[in-house]
């Protein structure tokens, strides 16, 4: 049921624009993408941004919002302001902001992002910690490893995003659990983190009631926890007492469905300094980062 204040936010999802992904379609290498793989597409994971906003609108009970983006046709019509909004942009890579507004009106800006490489955007698995900061000449079976695996760590072994802790902690809402314009929540903790623009960093929000980590202040994050990696659990839908009050994601949901990581609670007082994670979102796609508590 609509909050009385439902008017005053839109629900939103940043898509990346990027002209590369039409590559992605049928190639055998890539067969783990998804929508990219099955869909000649240059919008990473549209589906799946798709169905975050279809679920937010049903979560408050914006009927004409469920309609305009519901079905084949919703899908459809979300492409095709897609389309529109980056004409003319030269093929990317760009961020596309959408909106959605109670009334159901789409609406979109978009803006530059940052080149990231196919294996970024699909990695097959998260190596174990370890991998990313080898040497890429000693003998640790490189041999073996896929293309993708080798790309990722030529890439982005060398410069780790650097990943801190909240000094506050958060309290868990649908404004958490649902991407909305709200985002108060996650401006205060950047601005605690000293993180003013699109530099590699991020900041992880901790839930005030249970002190798990929720997530980033613009990602999803993955822990190496007992011989795999998982992310904080979010439910299906939003409940106070449910999950660790993160973000519904969409690079979190796809990496859930390939088992790269599986669903567990991380306290923040577990993490550990220097301690290898990912975090993942639906421009940037998945980073290799690295814990600061200093």
């Amino acid at each position: 049921m609509a909050t009385p204040d439902s008017t005053t936010f839109q629900l939103y999802s940043s898509v990346r624009y990027d002209a590369t992904l039409r590559s992605v379609a049928d190639n055998a290498d890539l067969n783990h993408a998804g929508w990219n793989y099955k869909n000649s597409s240059s919008f990473y994971m549209l589906d799946f941004h798709r169905d975050r906003l279809l679920r937010a609108a049903t979560h408050w009970g914006w009927e004409d919002a469920v309609a305009a983006v519901s079905g084949d046709e919703g899908l459809q019509r979300l492409g095709e302001v897609l389309e529109t909004a980056v004409v003319n942009k030269n093929g990317g890579p760009n961020r596309c902001r959408i909106t959605l507004s109670q009334d159901g009106q789409i609406g979109c800006d978009v803006s530059g992002a940052t080149p990231t490489p196919l294996a970024g955007l699909f990695p097959p698995q998260f190596p174990a910690p370890g991998f990313m900061t080898s040497d890429n000449g000693s003998d640790d079976g490189s041999e073996d490893v896929s293309p993708l695996l080798q790309e990722l760590r030529s890439t982005m072994g060398q410069t780790p995003y650097e990943v801190t802790v909240d000094v506050d902690k958060t309290s868990s809402s649908p404004y958490t659990h649902y991407k909305t314009t709200r985002r108060q929540m996650y401006d205060a903790a950047r601005k605690r983190a000293g993180i003013t623009g699109p530099e590699l960093k991020e900041v992880l929000l901790v839930n005030s009631d249970s002190g798990v980590i929720m997530d980033g202040s613009i990602s999803t994050v993955y822990f190496w926890r007992n011989g795999r990696w998982v992310t904080p659990p979010v439910p299906p839908k939003y409940g106070k007492e449910s999950g660790s009050g993160g973000l519904d994601g969409t690079t979190r949901r796809w990496a859930l469905e390939r088992k790269l990581a599986v669903e567990e609670e991380v306290k923040a007082d577990s993490l550990q300094h220097g301690e290898e994670c990912w975090l993942s979102n639906g421009v940037r796609g998945y980073l290799f980062s690295k814990v600061n508590l200093q």
